[in-house]
């Protein structure tokens, strides 16, 4: 039915004349309307009085069914009255007083919740590292959780921040990149569950998940400039331990030979000193028994020995007269030498004469004057 069709052809907001009803017409219209569905009689004073309190009676039940309500298996029910808290429903189909009395709040206990938290701060040697985790918590107490701490959740984040702060603080910034990264989640948790339980907000945290724990993008060149000198400082100590591994022990053989060297020449002078000493004393002994044997015996040996390691060349000179002498044997070695020997030399020329009658007799008065 159109808004201008009341079913018998006319528009009911409009008298037969075509102009509008008053409006209290029209709300008596109404009312009678209502009394004839709820059963009343015809237009009289007392059936509209009935049908007004039948009305009030359905609000009222309608107004009542609001307040039925239903809690699931991993939820709890906090029902406050005029903003107190009361009770505390178990799961399943419940009622309570309909607003504005009382309200419901549904807390979900079992859900795990999850939020991203990402800062930069000081380390312990005053360095920036910016952090980015993720943390994960339960509603464990939904009375805590509706009432102690005004927005929780909010409270959470920045009690995030302070316990991080707080480890990220007494710690360096190699330390958090290094081998003090997993220990960063672990003991946030702990200071922030602290926390939370001295404040009494309700929640739990689960865990922390560490995303990024690194340099800020600001100063990454800078870092990176750091980290290369730091590598090249280690790499250069390395090769310096490297090198002193190699020449400490070289140079400690080399002096450990050096001393061998020179305890060994030191008993082998020691012992020829001592040699020649006994045979000395023992050439002393035989000198002193025959002492004319003994100096002839000692200038054989000493003639034997030098003309020993020498060229001999014997010539008469007196049958053959002044003469010269050229050295073929030297000649023979030099040549056997090759071009590297020494160009400069020059072959000896020996001439024999009357002087050498004179070396000899010189010779000769020597040895009488000796012996």
């Amino acid at each position: 039915m159109a808004n201008n069709d009341s079913g018998n052809g006319h528009d009911p907001w409009k008298r037969d004349g075509g102009e509008p009803n008053d409006l209290d017409q029209i709300v008596k219209d109404w009312q009678r309307r209502f009394g004839r569905i709820l059963g009343g009689g015809g237009g009289s004073s007392g059936s509209g009085a009935g049908g007004g309190y039948a009305l009030v009676i359905m609000l009222l039940i309608a107004w009542g069914l609001t307040g039925f309500y239903r809690v699931d298996e991993a939820e709890r029910g906090v029902v406050q009255r005029f903003g107190a808290y009361m009770l505390t429903s178990e799961p399943g189909l419940r009622w309570h007083l309909p607003f504005p009395i009382e309200t419901v709040e549904i807390v979900n206990i079992q859900e795990v919740n999850n939020y991203n938290f990402s800062t930069e701060m000081l380390t312990a040697d005053e360095q920036y590292v910016f952090i980015d985790i993720v943390v994960q918590y339960r509603r464990t107490d939904p009375v805590k959780f509706s009432f102690e701490v005004a927005g929780p959740e909010v409270t959470l984040n920045d009690l995030t921040e302070s316990a991080l702060r707080g480890v990220v603080g007494t710690s360096t910034l190699a330390e958090l990149i290094g081998k003090r990264r997993e220990q960063i989640p672990e003991r946030t948790i702990t200071e922030l569950q602290e926390t939370l339980e001295a404040y009494r907000a309700g929640l739990t945290v689960t865990s922390i998940n560490l995303r990024v724990v690194d340099y800020p993008k600001s100063v990454q060149e800078a870092v990176d400039d750091t980290q290369k000198a730091r590598n090249d400082k280690e790499r250069y100590e390395l090769e310096a331990q490297t090198y002193a591994n190699d020449i400490i022990p070289r140079a400690r053989g080399g002096a450990q030979r050096v001393l061998q060297d020179a305890e060994a020449y030191r008993d082998r002078l020691i012992a020829d000193a001592e040699g020649e000493a006994a045979r000395f004393e023992a050439l002393l002994t035989e000198y002193q028994k025959a002492p004319k044997v003994t100096r002839d015996r000692l200038y054989i040996q000493a003639i034997e020995e030098v003309y020993g390691r020498s060229n001999k060349v014997i010539l008469d000179s007196k049958s053959s007269g002044n003469l010269l002498y050229l050295p073929v044997d030297e000649l023979m070695k030099r040549s056997n030498a090759g071009p590297a020997g020494d160009a400069t030399s020059r072959p000896s020329e020996a001439a024999s004469g009357p002087n050498d009658e004179k070396d000899d007799g010189a010779t000769n008065r020597d040895r009488r004057t000796r012996e």
